[in-house]
């Protein structure tokens, strides 16, 4: 029904009235019966339906999933629409529309609360991207989209995000006054120039740190409003945090702002210890750090730059510095991989090849078995369609991939663009060169049928010695984590059909039994 609905309010079709009665119904909605008092008001006025009987039909449409009652009306709608002078197969239709309604019918009322919830937050996000961003960034975890695909969309739209600095940041991320580029507009929101009005700079918040509790840090912020920190050991000194807490600090990268890379930073987090600290012994309690003598600073050598995008992405779940995807692109263009970006240039209809790390795998249960899958490299995203008989032939592909090369045709209308995959492959090896020197070994994948069984957090069993190569082997599985928040097929909704079926069919498994 939405189809239909849309068609005609973009003008490809006319909307179309069987009678005037009807039209009286439906002339809002375009001929289109989209709420349940619409449903209601056809049966009374084309099928002669009481009161009484149409407020039972409305209950029926309510609770169609679970009881299929709507179907005692059946009779009653088509006969009397027939009887009226109605088309069988005109009334036939009519019904089955009604048996929709139990899928995603809502009452005009509560159509009307929800749009006025989006009207609300597209005007935020179209003029206000900043303040937008940082509401999303401080209600997580929420909704389809992780932190990263949050901040990618801010600075799309001209927004500076600022990182985490142990001198700037609060819990929360905050706002910081600044001037609006519209140079940093990417190019597909061009459009949107003139209505932009953000005049600040998001800077993340402490928040975003996997690991730290409100409590510390705001322990910390209060005491650095008597002067900022210059140092790691000041920190630990003044704040009375922790080692485990200042390590992980080090870990986010806060201390960049005081020139600190994150390795001399962790370096300097490792050398604390209550226990021999000068400062802390009664001979130097009235020293001022500048009398204490300092030792020669280590000369660490310089994380490479795919290292410390994949710590972004364990410690912050997102990353300012690179798009994981950036370090394979000189890989992937002898494969014919078309950056994301470059969609829009295409023409309608040619097969094209892409390729990136998953965001969402969605299967709707009104959609027929097709799965739909976003895909995600450093210039923007993809949306994927796969057909049940291609998701049959690549299914341990679609299920288990982290990274995807997509192969199949473009289709673009009205700014909208999907691809039609033919052919999936698995890239997610790949990502170990993301780091590179550091994840040789490393376990990425653990193939099983998540549909069936939804996947649960849980870790791989490693035969032999532990790799030496700690963290960073888990590249593959942190990107995942960090990127992919909406995967209905691998893990589907507990309340929803499929996650429901799921259970069932885990209950009553001979295993379960056992």
């Amino acid at each position: 029904m939405v189809h239909p609905y849309l068609r005609r309010r973009m003008g490809q079709e006319q909307a179309h009235y069987q009678k005037p009665e009807l039209e009286a119904v439906l002339k809002r909605t375009l001929g289109v019966p989209l709420f349940q008092e619409q449903a209601m008001q056809i049966a009374m006025v084309a099928a002669n339906f009481s009161g009484t009987e149409a407020d039972e039909l409305r209950r029926a449409m309510a609770t169609f999933k679970r009881t299929g009652k709507v179907q005692n009306f059946r009779d009653k709608m088509v006969g009397g629409m027939i009887a009226n002078g109605y088309d069988a197969d005109f009334a036939e239709r009519c019904f089955r529309q009604i048996e929709g309604f139990g899928e995603y019918g809502f009452p005009e009322s509560h159509a009307a609360s929800f749009a006025v919830l989006v009207y609300d937050s597209s005007w935020v996000k179209c003029h206000y991207p900043d303040v937008f961003a940082a509401a999303l960034l401080n209600a997580q975890p929420m909704g389809f989209y992780a932190p990263a695909q949050i901040v990618r969309d801010a600075r799309e739209h001209g927004v500076d995000i600022r990182p985490l600095c142990i001198n700037a940041s609060s819990w929360d991320n905050g706002l910081e006054p600044t001037s609006f580029d519209v140079t940093r507009i990417a190019r597909h929101n061009a459009s949107m120039a003139g209505c932009i009005r953000t005049r600040h700079a998001v800077r993340l918040g402490f928040r975003q740190v996997k690991g730290l509790s409100r409590k510390d840090m705001d322990r910390l912020v209060a005491t650095r409003a008597d002067r900022p920190f210059d140092s790691v050991r000041d920190v630990w000194l003044r704040t009375g945090l922790s080692r485990a807490v200042i390590t992980r600090l080090a870990d986010a990268d806060a201390f960049a702002a005081l020139g600190l890379p994150r390795r001399d930073a962790l370096w300097a987090a490792e050398a604390l210890d209550a226990g021999s600290a000068a400062e802390s012994l009664p001979l130097f309690a009235a020293a001022t750090s500048e009398d204490l003598q300092k030792e020669e600073e280590a000369r660490l050598p310089a994380m490479p730059p795919g290292e410390e995008v994949v710590n972004d992405y364990r410690f912050l779940s997102l990353s300012l510095k690179a798009h994981p995807m950036s370090f394979l692109r000189r890989d992937l263009h002898p494969l014919g991989v078309v950056p994301h970006g470059r969609l829009p240039d295409l023409r309608s209809g040619r097969f094209v090849t892409v390729a990136g790390l998953v965001l969402i795998r969605q299967r709707p249960g009104s959609a027929k078995g097709i799965i739909f899958m976003t895909l995600e490299d450093e210039s923007g995203i993809s949306n994927i369609i796969v057909w049940p008989k291609v998701f049959e032939a690549y299914r341990a592909v679609v299920l288990g991939g982290r990274m995807l090369k997509v192969r199949g045709r473009l289709q673009a209308s009205h700014g909208v663009i999907h691809i039609v995959a033919d052919e999936i492959v698995d890239m997610t090896s790949m990502l170990v060169r993301i780091a590179q020197g550091g994840l040789d070994g490393a376990r990425l994948l653990a193939p099983t049928d998540h549909v069936k069984s939804p996947l649960k957090n849980h870790k791989p069993v490693i035969r032999g010695p532990i790799p030496s190569i700690g963290p960073v082997a888990e590249v593959a599985a942190s990107l995942g984590r960090a990127l992919a928040r909406a995967d209905e097929v691998r893990r589907p909704d507990p309340g929803s059909q499929r996650g429901a079926a799921a259970r069932a069919e885990r209950l009553t498994s001979p295993a379960s039994r056992h």
